[in-house]
């Protein structure tokens, strides 16, 4: 057992050791990889120009296209480290005029693999500053340059793409389901760190899948601001929903009756607790809480309609600012039930939504405050970009085809 152990105890320390060398020594292996890379880009590159040039280097003939005329050398950064590339230039034949040849495998000012330039973004959605991801990726890019710019450059292709994702055509999404609500961010706006609501479209499609319509980090959570944000929503081609679900927030419920006048709406059960409890003082919310858990959790829609009756009568009297608080609620509290089962879970809340405020806050917590609103949008749309983000199917997907027939119901007294 003594020599086994310590035969292992050898081995540990070997692997560390070639661990530690890998941070700060060539590797052997990467080094001749990386000339057989050379060679293998090198002679992709000379093949793509006699494909263009349609002649052979020195070859002579009336179908050829233009000329060689040098070389340049150029610095690549690939998963193996940086490499020096001989790459040919060539003038192409444009009519009665030359023009200057361009590599579609090497574009000009390339530096980076694409490989690269993702593992740099992913660190960056991580959470990671640019110091930490030239220290984390330096085994990779063994002394390549990786400048705070370059990584605000990467950065600001993800704001390009924000702003194509956020005019996008909505016109094929046919969604049954939307919920709505918004994610509180720190942000820095006019050399002040506030506290900014980025709102949130969530959809589901016929088939359960969810999908994130749109987000837009607004000022405030008003009518206004929520009206504009569903009237965008709207002129991008989205159909009316068959159930919106939102939380208590007036601004918000007063813009989607103005989208979509009579449409059926369930409150979230959770905020709504959150507000109850609001009224009430600590010795009293663990048995509120359970008399609203009996509407909220009830077997069917008649039994949650006498616990919603019968919570009123007994807070009435005891605390009338929270039964008027559930009172303002009234049916939509209660929509839910007229759904299938299945999907009562996922239906009566914005968890859905609460969701990516949890990602997006595990992304942001190293940070004191976003430096913008839009990096906070691009941030957002980036986590969903590179599948950060997923989402699922919503719970009793294979009952969406009922929803407009159940919505059409009214819960039975």
């Amino acid at each position: 057992m003594g020599k086994q152990s310590t035969a292992s105890e050898d081995r540990r320390k070997a692997k560390s050791e070639r661990l530690l060398n890998a941070l700060w020594t060539p590797d052997p292996l990467t080094v001749a990889l990386r000339g057989k890379i050379r060679d293998v880009i090198e002679a992709l590159v000379h093949t793509e120009l006699t494909e263009i040039l349609a002649a052979a280097r020195y070859a002579r003939g009336p179908s050829r296209q233009g000329y060689r005329h040098g070389w340049i050398q150029r610095t690549l950064t690939t998963g193996l480290g940086p490499t020096t590339l001989t790459l040919p230039r060539a003038r192409l034949h444009q009519g009665t005029e030359t023009m200057e040849w361009r590599s579609q495998l090497i574009p000009r000012y390339e530096r980076r693999a694409a490989a690269i330039d993702a593992a740099v973004l992913g660190g960056y959605l991580a959470g990671a500053n640019s110091r930490r991801i030239k220290g984390a990726l330096g085994p990779l890019l063994r002394g390549a340059p990786l400048s705070k710019s370059a990584v605000s450059r990467l950065v600001g292709q993800v704001k390009a793409l924000y702003e194509n994702w956020h005019r996008r055509a909505l016109k094929e999404e046919a969604i049954v389901l939307l919920y709505l609500d918004a994610i509180a961010l720190r942000v820095r706006l006019d050399r002040k760190v506030i506290s900014v609501p980025v709102l949130v479209a969530l959809g589901v499609r016929a088939d359960g899948q969810k999908v994130v319509l749109d987000l837009e980090a607004l000022t405030s959570e008003s009518t206004t601001a929520w009206g504009g944000f569903l009237e965008s929503l709207l002129a991008r081609g989205l159909t009316r929903p068959q159930l919106c679900v939102i939380d208590g927030n007036p601004g918000l419920r007063a813009a989607v009756e103005t989208s979509w006048p009579g449409i059926a709406v369930q409150r979230c059960v959770v905020h709504k607790l959150r507000n109850l409890e609001r009224h009430a003082p600590q010795h009293a919310r663990e048995e509120l809480a359970a008399d609203y858990h009996r509407i909220v959790e009830a077997e069917s829609g008649p039994l949650a309609r006498q616990a919603y009756h019968s919570f009123l009568a007994k807070w009435e009297k005891r605390l009338p600012k929270v039964a008027a608080s559930l009172r303002e609620a009234g049916e939509e509290l209660l929509t839910f039930y007229r759904l299938p089962p299945s999907q009562w879970k996922c239906a009566r809340t914005t968890n859905a939504i609460e969701r990516l405020n949890e990602e997006f806050r595990r992304r942001v917590k190293t940070q004191g405050a976003l430096p913008t609103a839009q990096t906070a949008e691009s941030l957002l749309y980036g986590l969903l970009l590179t599948g950060q983000i997923r989402m699922r199917r919503l719970d009793g997907w294979r009952e969406m085809q009922a929803i407009p027939a159940a919505l059409a119901t009214t819960v039975a007294a």
